[in-house]
């Protein structure tokens, strides 16, 4: 997963950085194809928020957190709406894959003798 790490009004940390990558390298083994992601973290006087645009062949995601005085908790509870969301949409596409193969049963429709279908 390419992910690029923005900061606003915060200084740029390696071990922030490095528990991003931590994270979202678990969701990766998720994805089928390669993702990139764009991480903006920001703190707004006690709030720090972190966002997440996250681009993957079918799947495009965008999630954002947001919680008091603790990045590393904001990055926790993203990385858990993120995995939320990639489990939604996978589970969406395979239904949509599988199709509704009940609609059409021929042990339902009774056939009469001259060919007609009643149903």
């Amino acid at each position: 997963m390419q992910l690029s790490i923005t900061f606003k009004n915060i200084n740029s940390s390696d071990a922030i950085k490095s528990h991003i990558h931590e994270k979202f390298d678990k969701l990766d083994k998720m994805l089928d194809y390669p993702a990139n992601g764009h991480i903006v973290l920001s703190v707004e006087k006690l709030r720090h928020i972190a966002d997440i645009n996250l681009n993957c062949d079918k799947i495009k995601i965008y999630a954002k957190e947001e919680t008091e005085n603790n990045m590393y908790a904001t990055i926790d509870a993203l990385t858990a709406k993120v995995k939320f969301q990639i489990k939604k949409s996978k589970e969406k596409q395979k239904r949509h894959l599988a199709g509704d193969k009940q609609s059409i049963k021929f042990n339902e429709l009774e056939i009469d003798a001259t060919g007609n279908i009643d149903g």
